[in-house]
């Protein structure tokens, strides 16, 4: 087998991941838990400045109307690196949150790591860190 034909399903698996994280973007803006919910694995956690969440607390969040986007765009395309049944996608994003009723403004840099399973590719970790302000 050519080295192209080798690498043709990894690059469609890289193009559905980028296609996948402007989806789950336009989900977060949804806020609709359920549509949230069908990116993510059922063990996903997120990794923040303030610790670790899982998905069941993120979601509750949301569900309770405590945390709502207004926005969130990815900015650039992703990085996408294929491994087989794995795969990390890592870029940009700004986002406007309200959490409680404050608003939060934030520009950070999200790294995703995916799994493929039966039921496609899920996420099961998050981390997002602050962007530098240049």
């Amino acid at each position: 087998m050519s080295d192209d034909a080798r690498a043709a399903p990894e690059a469609q698996d890289a193009d559905r991941l980028a296609a996948l994280a402007h989806d789950w973007a336009a989900a977060m803006v949804s806020d609709d838990p359920a549509r949230i919910a069908d990116f993510m694995a059922d063990d996903w956690v997120i990794v923040s400045e303030s610790g670790i969440s899982t998905k069941a607390q993120f979601l509750a969040y949301v569900e309770s109307g405590d945390l709502t986007h207004s926005a969130f765009r990815l900015v650039g395309e992703p990085r996408v690196q294929v491994y087989g049944d794995s795969a990390v996608v890592t870029v940009r994003v700004t986002n406007t949150a309200h959490y409680k009723g404050e608003r939060f403004d934030a520009d950070e840099w999200t790294t995703d790591v995916f799994v493929r399973g039966d039921g496609g590719w899920r996420c099961v970790l998050s981390h997002i860190t602050a962007a530098a302000r240049t």
